[in-house]
């Protein structure tokens, strides 16, 4: 049997709550739109690749976003994405 066809179970880290990660997101996002960029796909960019030059230092944005885990951050908006679908 090929490993490639065994499901790899991902457990995310637990120390960050999920205001937290809300608030942060938030104030980046925030931070973004005050420079200019496109929210979206400059946060899109930092999870994909980990580089913070894709946050701005404005209002200490590139700081609080490289305080949570990468991991969390899109388990929590994978979270919000499909609980919104539910209430549909």
């Amino acid at each position: 049997m090929n490993f490639m066809d065994n499901t790899m179970k991902y457990s995310v880290p637990k120390e960050t709550n999920e205001s937290e990660v809300r608030e942060t997101l938030t104030e980046v996002y925030r931070a973004l739109q005050e420079k200019g960029y496109n929210p979206i796909t400059q946060i899109v960019g930092y999870l994909l690749s980990g580089d913070p030059a894709f946050i701005p230092r404005h209002n200490n944005a590139r700081s609080l976003i490289g305080k949570i885990e990468r991991d969390k951050l899109i388990e929590e908006l994978v979270k919000v994405y499909l609980a919104s679908q539910q209430s549909e």
